[in-house]
């Protein structure tokens, strides 16, 4: 029997993607009482959790003790800690394996979630037939077919490659990047980014020899130079080679050695086992039938309103589909507002805050405007840093690089933006995100009480010393 003349199911909401945008969406949809079917070719958890946030940050995270104990061991200088250990050595084996069972429980979680509250799950490859019409072929068994009241797409994104320099051999994605099977001598980096930089930086704390090349001039290119500058002296301290305001060629004649241009038009080549090239990704658009909808675009990107409704009725789209930021918090919070917007809540999506942040060495996080986005607002603003230098937390965690900085409006003090650089700031963004979606001033954040000794004293002295008073510097 085939897929046409079949019995097609029927179901109130149809998602296209198992990624945290589609799952979240499915798991409050079926809460709020919506028969609701996801169809994932893959693993549950898309890139994020299988590969992307959670097991990257694994591997960082891995990298990082190993870089302690060579830093120990003397490879990086006497330890003011007292600390000694002798030879030490990696079993990256076993490192993957770590990483696989994290994301294994994580994606065994998201299973679990969504049959507990009764979601149709569907392993195959969808295929749209139009708005509300959906074909799931599977492997090994007949194609399924859907009707569906709405439908939500949540297709997610996928790397993109450079045409001079396809995927394959030794040129990798970051999906490769995160399960070695052996430490590459010689890494090439072609990319400057979050991506890039996180695991460049691993592979190069890992043992690996790291070159990065990027055609701007700095690092994090799309973060302003403030924040970027202590990354790339970081990286220069761990030896990291920096090809800045260079362009890539492609591969030598023997496949092993990048071709890279500098803007003189002079041409040399870095010798490279591997190749990873991080230059940014792109929605995931093609093969599954979408362009059959012919829905409105925005670029490569699915086009939506402040719902995320598309140009067709009870047609949705949340998540990379839909373009910049590719942030899953992002995807998260649209299909928790998709799935209530279908039961009749009143939703928009228009959050004054949205967290971004990269996972380098040191981390960096940005909420709302720095001042270049403020002055180009046409808000009148101003702002002001705290150094960790004079943080006492920092100190006793050997880790006294970067600053938090504030940025509020001049007239009522209201706080706009923040922005920080450091190790572990990424665990500030909450707070960031609270004081800016609840409409703080810089008042109430220099009068709230901060524990001591914490990194998060740093946020109550940049507000202070926004006011004109800070105490500790």
């Amino acid at each position: 029997m085939n897929a046409q003349s079949m019995n097609p199911q029927s179901t109130t909401l149809l998602i296209i993607g198992g990624g945290p945008g589609g799952y979240v969406a499915a798991i409050r949809a079926a809460q709020l009482g919506i028969a609701t079917t996801l169809i994932e070719a893959e693993q549950l958890g898309g890139t994020c959790l299988n590969i992307g946030c959670i097991p990257s940050k694994a591997l960082i995270h891995a990298a990082d003790e190993f870089e302690k104990t060579r830093h120990y061991a003397g490879d990086g200088g006497e330890s003011v800690l007292g600390i000694r250990v002798q030879s030490p050595r990696i079993d990256l084996a076993q490192t993957v394996r770590w990483k696989d069972g994290i994301v294994h429980k994580l994606t065994s979680g998201v299973t679990a979630l969504l049959k507990k509250n009764g979601v149709q799950v569907v392993k195959g490859w969808a295929h749209i037939i139009d708005g509300k019409t959906v074909e799931v072929k599977r492997e090994g068994e007949a194609p399924l077919r859907f009707i569906c009241q709405h439908l939500l797409l949540a297709s997610g994104s996928q790397p993109v490659a450079l045409p001079n320099m396809p995927f394959g051999g030794s040129v990798i994605n970051s999906t490769e990047a995160l399960s070695p099977s052996s430490l590459p001598q010689r890494l090439v980096v072609v990319g400057a980014g979050y991506i890039g930089l996180e695991l460049g930086t691993a592979y190069r704390k890992l043992g690996a020899e790291v070159s990065v090349v990027e055609a701007l001039d700095r690092v994090l290119p799309a973060y302003d130079e403030d924040l970027s500058k202590p990354v790339a002296a970081s990286l220069q301290r761990l030896g990291v080679q920096l090809h800045l305001g260079c362009t890539v060629q492609g591969l030598n004649a023997n496949g092993d050695a990048v071709r890279v241009r500098n803007a003189q038009g002079e041409e040399s080549e870095l010798a490279a086992d591997l190749v990873l090239v991080a230059v940014g990704r792109r929605p995931r658009t093609e093969g599954w039938g979408l362009e059959g909808l012919m829905l409105d675009m925005a670029g490569r990107a699915v086009k939506i309103d402040d719902q995320c409704r598309t140009s067709m009725r009870d047609v949705w789209a949340i998540g990379d589909l839909t373009g910049e930021p590719m942030l899953a918090h992002r995807a998260m919070a649209q299909g928790e507002m998709v799935a209530e917007i279908i039961v009749g809540k009143r939703r928009r999506f228009l959050p004054a805050a949205m967290p971004a942040e990269c996972f380098t060495d040191p981390e960096v996080v940005v909420v709302g405007h720095t001042p270049q986005h403020a002055l180009q607002a046409g808000l009148d603003c101003i702002n002001a840093a705290f150094p960790f230098a004079a943080n006492g937390r920092a100190m006793t965690i050997e880790s006294t690089d970067g600053f938090v900085r504030v940025v509020a409006r001049r007239d009522n003090h209201q706080i706009v933006g923040w922005q920080a650089v450091g190790r572990n700031v990424s665990e500030l963004s909450a707070a960031f995100c609270h004081s800016i979606e609840m409409g703080a001033v810089l008042e109430d954040v220099a009068g709230t009480i901060h524990a001591h000794p914490t990194l998060g004293e740093a946020v109550q002295e940049a507000a202070l010393r926004a006011l004109g008073h800070a105490l500790h510097i």
